[in-house]
This record gives C-alpha cells, structure tokens and sequence, in this order.
C-alpha cells in the first residue's frame, strides 16, 4: 500500500496531561514555547535546549495570550478578563473586563500583524447558545468589538502573512470564515473559508504558514490540515491523540537552540477534557504536545504592541 506524501504523523513531545492544552505559541526571541492548560489555570513554557519545561499558576483560567513587546510580560487572556501577566514576580494588572454578567469566557485569540490583540469568547451555558463575540485590543489598551457574527465557541483566529486577511470560526458549525482585515483595522467581505467534510471533527486553534497556507488542529478528529489560500485542503498531520487543539510554527523540538529561524516545526496541543474514563484509557496521549517537522515554514508571531501603564 503505498503512502500519501501529503500526510505526516506528529509524535509526542512532552506527556503534559493537560485537560484542556491551548494556545500553542513560540516565543522567537527566547526560543522557547508557550502553551496553557485552560482548565488547569497554568501557563506552560518548554524550552527545547534541553527539554526542560515549567509553568506558572494564573488567577483564574487562562485561555489565550500573546508575546508582548516588552518580553516581560504577557498579554493574558483570562476567562472573564485581560491582564498583563509579569513573567517575572508572577502578578497580573487588570486591564479590562470581557462580556460581564454574559455566562461566556474570553477562548481563542492572535495578534494582528500591526501588533493588537485580536480575540473571541465561548458560551459557557452548555447551550451552544451564539451570544459571544470577537474583540481587538490596541495599543491604547482600548477594547472595541470586529463586526463579525455572534460565535459560540470563537476558534482558529489567524491572520495572513501581509495581514490583509483574518480567519476565525465558530467551531460548531464545523466552517472557517475569512474577512477582508484592513491595516486601520477595519473588516470586511466576510465569506465562508472553507467546510470540514470528515465525519468528525470540529475546527479550533489555526496558524499559517510562511505563503500563506492555513493550519488547523481539528478537535475530536485527530488531525491537523493544511488549506491553500483557496481553502481546499493540501496537506494534513495525524496526531496520535482525539482532541487536537492548536498550532503554532517553531523552532526545532530538541537540541540546540534557539533553532527559531527556520520555523519548520509544528507544535501541536491537545487536551483530555470531554473524554470519559473509557475514551481516555484508549487515549492515553491526550493532553499531550505534539510536534512534526515539515518542509514548510512558519512566521513570526506578531507581539502585542501595548504596554501597562
């Protein structure tokens, strides 16, 4: 039987036993990457010079951030709020509340290429209910709300590599969406990406690649995919675990390092939550970090240009 080229299987990095392993992120300027456990209330960072790994207690769920300007500190997407989270002491700084009083929490986020941090939130009713919303922060720490449809889960946030284009998805509804994203920050002509056509799996966390090309981990399908520019899908990872999550380009997983340039290393989450005692006995790598080298090549995550005041 001869092998697809296009598919490659990812292998475990690190046996992390996240519940719910999100926002796969590589740090550029430390060589390192940094994850979060959302359910667990942890940020994780691994650094592949030595395969030592460590992580840091937050105040409430952290389910999404970005690398700042000032490498001190990270923008924390908190679940009912954003913060600026000190790498250094370990406290936060407030700096805006996120849909109060909406029983939703703040869930995936990217930056912009202009630097603003561009985040959704999930229903947090059971329901499903499409109540939330999608957010940008800039770099006045001002919070306005994108012109984008109501999600209930907001996932796969990713933005081209000249910036003109954002992705994003409402993950139930097993299709990503593309806007028109303008430098002023304006969107428009909003459309259907592409439609999932697996008989499971859901959409969640998204990167891209350096021409363009989209990757997204593919929860409850054991799956990354790639999809042209086109949204017609040309490449996929296997991922030895059900609940892949999110995605991020990085530097090689062992040896020396920072190995950050070439960016030819996909960095795969995943998570056990949902599972019960059956399907997580038969899944005994979820929660784990995946990685698979590729001959594609990543860029550079953009890092939030604001500051505390």
């Amino acid at each position: 039987m001869k092998t697809d080229p296009r598919v490659q299987r990812a292998t475990l990095l690190l046996d992390a036993q996240c519940e719910l392993g999100e926002g796969a992120t590589w740090c550029a300027q430390s060589g390192r990457f940094y994850w979060t456990d959302i359910e667990g209330a942890r940020l994780w960072r691994y650094d592949p010079a030595d395969g030592s790994s460590d992580s840091f207690d937050m105040p409430e769920r952290l389910a999404t951030f970005a690398l700042c300007a000032n490498p001190r500190y990270l923008l924390a997407g908190l679940a009912s709020h954003l913060a600026f989270f000190d790498l250094e002491t370990g406290s936060t700084r407030r700096i805006v509340d996120v849909e109060p009083g909406l029983g939703t929490r703040v869930n995936d986020g990217r930056c912009d290429r202009q630097g603003r941090f561009v985040f959704g939130t999930k229903d947090e009713s059971g329901q499903l209910r499409a109540v939330g919303g999608f957010y940008r922060l800039n770099h006045d720490l001002s919070l306005e709300r994108l012109p984008l449809p109501a999600p209930a889960i907001s996932n796969s946030i990713a933005f081209s590599p000249d910036g003109a284009t954002m992705y994003y998805c409402d993950s139930p509804t097993r299709e990503i969406r593309a806007c028109d994203y303008r430098a002023d920050g304006r969107v428009a002509n909003d459309r259907v990406f592409t439609r999932l056509t697996d008989a499971n799996g859901i959409p969640d966390g998204s990167t891209v690649d350096s021409v363009g090309g989209l990757w997204n981990a593919q929860w409850g399908g054991a799956r990354v995919v790639r999809y042209g520019a086109d949204g017609v899908e040309t490449e996929r990872v296997d991922v030895p675990t059900t609940q892949p999550s999110c995605v991020a380009f990085g530097g090689a997983a062992l040896g020396e390092a920072p190995a950050s340039a070439t960016l030819d290393t996909l960095y795969i989450t995943s998570a056990y939550a949902e599972l019960d005692a059956t399907a997580r006995a038969a899944d005994t790598l979820a929660g784990g970090v995946f990685v698979a080298t590729l001959a594609r090549h990543g860029v550079p995550e953009p890092l939030f240009q604001g500051a505390p005041i």
